[in-house]
């Protein structure tokens, strides 16, 4: 039962931080990007080329309303969550059409909310920045729960499943392909595509900080007389491994150990907490470390090489039969 509680506890925190991520980036798009009539990457950007042009049509008596973001959205992500059903995780695929119905949703409600709300009036550069800024954080704290709002993140998810590029990196290139639809579709002019190009490496920007921020690592070297009781606590207490190694002080020419600790930078309150509850004295060094991979950490997301054939030597081709032709060989 312990482990049922401890799953649930963690599962109920993940779609906390997951719809509270999404109420971010919704209120960001619909209460800052949307009213200054800018595309930005994503699907919030092909739902807002779908709901200006339809706008226009309705306008000129062709289409009886316009498409709401939200269904468009909706929409278009139901059907790359399918073409992506047998790559990504099931996991990942209950928790996309989760939060692309959730973020669906929230758009649809808060965009009658905020369309004649003008927050920041005068002031169109500001109001991108802010709505860029919520919409990225809202975007990280998504991915770090494992979540995900769809879109261009369903691509992300499965180009991060054969290589190291970022999730940032990888919605941007397909967020610029959006963005330039609107020079084609709604005659944008080239300054509103760069406004748009802005919004977009603005969110991706702070989507990577959010995420980078959550998984950098430290990594821990301490001496201590009590190195054993050290590594034994933050074993039990930390989870984490430890290394140690023997050494020889050069002023005191004893014999030390030396603890090397891996861990991440928001466990590393706790291992300075270990250390102190039982030696005061240890002499402790912290350094950041990038790219940590293996158990407990991140994977490594490369292709393997394939083997290349062995080549033949020429005593092998020496020592082969002569073969003989199709119709005399019998």
């Amino acid at each position: 039962m312990k482990i049922s509680r401890d799953k649930l506890w963690v599962n109920a925190r993940d779609y906390f931080f997951i719809i509270l991520g999404l109420s971010l980036y919704a209120f960001g798009f619909t209460a800052f990007v949307l009213p200054q009539k800018i595309v930005m990457g994503g699907m919030a950007g092909l739902g807002s080329v779908v709901y200006f042009g339809t706008q226009r049509l309705v306008e000129q008596g062709v289409f009886p309303w316009a498409i709401p973001v939200g269904v468009t959205m909706y929409v278009v992500n139901f059907i790359l969550l399918v073409i992506a059903f047998r790559i990504v995780a099931r996991t990942f695929v209950i928790r996309t059409l989760f939060g692309m119905t959730v973020l669906s949703i929230l758009i649809y409600i808060f965009q009658p909310l905020f369309s004649d709300l003008n927050i920041l009036p005068n002031d169109h550069l500001l109001n991108l920045i802010l709505g860029s800024i919520l919409m990225g954080i809202g975007i990280g704290t998504v991915f770090i729960h494992n979540g995900s709002s769809g879109g261009t993140d369903i691509v992300a998810a499965m180009v991060s499943k054969v290589s190291n590029v970022t999730v940032g990196r990888t919605m941007m290139i397909c967020d610029f392909f959006i963005v330039g639809s609107a020079f084609f579709v709604l005659g944008y002019s080239l300054g509103e595509i760069v406004y748009g190009m802005l919004v977009t490496v603005l969110t991706g920007y702070m989507c990577d900080l959010v995420i980078n921020s959550d998984r950098q690592a430290v990594q821990f070297t301490i001496f201590s007389k009590k190195w054993e009781e050290i590594a034994n606590a933050i074993n039990v207490e930390a989870n984490r491994g430890c290394t140690a190694f023997s050494g020889i002080g050069c002023y005191s020419r004893q014999e030390v150990k030396m603890l090397m600790v891996m861990c991440r930078r928001i466990e590393a309150v706790t291992i300075y907490r270990i250390i102190k509850s039982i030696d005061e004295e240890a002499f402790i060094t912290q350094s950041n470390v990038n790219g940590v991979y293996g158990r407990g950490f991140d994977q490594i997301k490369v292709k393997r090489k394939r083997k290349a054939a062995a080549p033949i030597s020429y005593s092998q081709t020496q020592n082969k039969p002569e073969q003989l032709p199709a119709e005399t060989a019998k």
